[in-house]
């Protein structure tokens, strides 16, 4: 109970403990224990992506998040050569750690990836943790992946929408029928992270280290698909 109200309410844990009446020492030492527990009932990407063409599933959607959190002072070199703080997200302006899912077509979360550095860019994060999977599953299962054009060049069974031509010529009228067809489908993506992080409000500023906030996410996809009876 104590490690469910701050999944849910992301209270301060000192406060919970009190609340629980255990020590601010015990608190976090409860909390990492279920978070490793929890997290290690997360499914497998492969058994995830059976389990989805079983469940009659034409396709899946892969779709990447970076998860904010306290800063992390760690150095890592950029590929112009520069330091740059590994854990700071340029785009995004914030820090943080970057998770990869997949998602079943109506956009609900079968499986995240482990965390990496939010300077780390989603196509080179899905290369180390799931594009191998997802063309085995669309070459043994039938089974493609829809995406956004940030993963543009990610292989073979990974549908990305059309680039405009660099002549700046308009693409025909069946590359734009399918580019709307594609972002339409694939945008539901975003509705899984949006159920991660709605039910689970830990997970919208995690204040742990950043290395942990793969597992915090694992727990909470296995505690959403417990709510949902996907997991007994």
């Amino acid at each position: 109970m104590f490690a469910l109200r701050w999944f849910r309410e992301s209270r301060d844990v000192p406060a919970l403990a009190r609340d629980h009446g255990i020590s601010r020492a015990t608190g976090y030492r409860y909390l990492a224990e279920v978070i490793d527990v929890v997290a290690a009932q997360a499914p497998d990407l492969h058994e995830a992506l059976r389990t989805a063409k079983a469940d009659g599933a034409t396709h899946v959607v892969l779709d990447g998040k970076l998860f904010a959190s306290d800063r992390l002072g760690e150095q890592t070199t950029s590929v112009r050569g520069e330091q740059i703080d590994a854990w700071y997200s340029g785009k995004a302006r914030e820090h943080g750690g970057n998770i990869q899912a997949v998602m079943a077509p109506d956009g609900f979360p079968l499986w995240v990836s482990d965390v990496m550095p939010s300077s780390v860019h989603d196509l080179t994060t899905a290369r180390g943790h799931v594009l191998g999977a997802l063309y085995w599953a669309a070459s043994q299962l039938d089974l493609p992946t829809l995406v956004d054009s940030g993963y543009d060049g990610a292989g073979i069974g990974v549908l990305t929408p059309v680039k405009q031509p660099a002549n700046k010529r308009a693409l025909d009228v069946d590359t734009r029928t399918y580019n709307a067809l594609l972002r339409s489908l694939s945008c539901l993506g975003e509705r899984g992270f949006a159920l991660l992080t709605g039910r689970w409000r830990s997970l919208r500023h995690i204040t742990a280290s950043p290395r942990k906030i793969g597992d915090i996410v694992k727990a909470a996809l296995v505690l959403t698909h417990f709510e949902h009876g996907r997991l007994t």
